[in-house]
């Protein structure tokens, strides 16, 4: 009988965990179930929706779709490591003051999708941030807030470089 358990080592915001996983556990169910993380939500459970995105060394990822173990030796940000100190991330302020969310449910991928973008392309076109958004459903409609916060975000954060 092979053996379908597996011992991964990952980097969660900033913290270190050594966690046993069966082989065939997604990166969402150890964040979510193993580790209390439910920020990063559970849409479609097929890729399609991208309510499971977090950051894999800085790029995004579908959690849903992302075996545990290839998780091992990585480092992964969720929505619960934006903040620092009990502060916000300048994303998260800007979507709460854009009124960028009306459930909330897409909100934590949406913002990992577009920190990805920032940190990538601090000066991103209208084009850009709608592009880098392309895996992201939000069935209330709020793109358009979306757009705005994420471009009021960019010029925030170039007005303090």
């Amino acid at each position: 009988m092979a053996n379908n358990k597996s011992i991964i080592n990952i980097n969660v915001n900033g913290i270190m965990h050594t966690i046993d996983v069966e082989n065939n556990w997604t990166l969402l169910k150890v964040l979510r179930d193993e580790m209390g993380l439910t920020g990063t939500k559970c849409g479609c459970d097929k890729g399609q929706c991208g309510a499971c995105t977090v950051l894999m060394n800085g790029k995004p990822i579908l959690s849903c779709l992302t075996l545990a173990v290839a998780a091992n030796e990585q480092e992964i940000t969720t929505i619960e490591g934006l903040a620092v100190g009990g502060n916000l991330h300048p994303l998260q302020e800007s979507f709460i003051e854009h009124h960028a969310l009306q459930c909330g449910f897409c909100t934590p991928g949406m913002i990992m999708s577009a920190k990805a973008l920032l940190d990538e392309n601090p000066r991103p076109s209208e084009e850009e941030i709608k592009y880098s958004l392309r895996g992201n459903l939000c069935r209330c409609g709020s793109y358009p807030k979306v757009v705005k916060a994420i471009q009021d975000t960019a010029k925030k954060m170039e007005a303090r470089e």
